[in-house]
């Protein structure tokens, strides 16, 4: 039977994942949102090649990728979309050479099993910072979303709030390794946002929606989960995009 403590890394995670979710739909980052957490692939293998523990590489892995995304951003001022794209498809390649058969499916799709109390406890305090992030920085969030010379002239520094986020959601997406895998994990981040976004009538709504729908997904899977014995991600996945195209059916009706 599963006990409340095993959902609470996992509901942690997903209330980061629906506040920094929200945060990246607005920015219009929805697909470069999923690109990026795959990153964390060659990471994980190069941890499980040199025996360390695989959520500590693609932390790693994430880290630096998100701070080269950032640097290639502001010095050639590409869009973020399209250099995600870029340093996504190389992450994606290098990972795959150095993984391969039960690792990378456990890399791509979360490894079952309880995290160590070490694990839980950082994974709870990152989770934290990164929900307190997007909660204290919600109000320059939207005015760089709006107009970034706005931004500036309130005294706003856009590039180092741009990489603070960045850096938010690679704990995000490191957050849900275990869980959801590099695969599924920028579903979750994507997916209830999405859904909110088209539900709320306000920002603040949409926010708060994301978050509910992240939490909802997980614990239900979760417990689906265990009750048939098969692995959390898919099935988180598969019931936030239930509620997804739930939700089209439900406003189209009300409109």
């Amino acid at each position: 039977m599963t006990q409340p403590a095993d959902l609470l890394l996992p509901l942690a995670t997903a209330a980061a994942a629906g506040l920094i979710g929200s945060i990246a739909v607005m920015r219009r980052m929805t697909l470069a949102s999923d690109a990026l957490s795959h990153i964390a692939l060659p990471g994980i293998g190069i941890a499980i090649l040199l025996r360390l523990n695989p959520i500590v590489g693609g932390l790693v892995a994430l880290l630096l990728g998100t701070v080269l995304v950032w640097a290639l951003e502001h010095k050639t001022r590409i869009p973020t979309e399209a250099i995600v794209g870029v340093v996504f498809s190389a992450a994606l390649a290098v990972g795959g050479m150095l993984t391969s058969g039960e690792d990378l499916i456990e890399a791509l799709f979360g490894a079952p099993g309880r995290p160590s109390r070490p694990e839980l406890l950082l994974g709870l305090a990152a989770a934290a910072l990164v929900i307190a992030f997007a909660i204290v920085a919600e109000s320059r969030l939207v005015i760089t979303l709006v107009s970034p010379d706005l931004a500036r002239t309130a005294g706003i520094d856009v590039s180092r709030l741009n990489l603070l986020f960045l850096l938010a959601f690679a704990a995000t997406v490191a957050l849900g390794l275990r869980f959801l895998g590099v695969l599924l994990m920028g579903s979750l981040v994507i997916i209830p946002a999405s859904t909110a976004k088209h539900l709320a009538r306000s920002l603040h709504a949409m926010r708060w929606i994301s978050v509910a729908i992240a939490m909802l997904s997980t614990a239900v899977g979760a417990l689906v989960a265990r009750a048939l014995h098969r692995d959390a991600g898919p099935i988180v996945i598969t019931i936030a995009s239930l509620i997804f195209f739930a939700s089209l059916w439900t406003r189209r009706g009300d409109d």
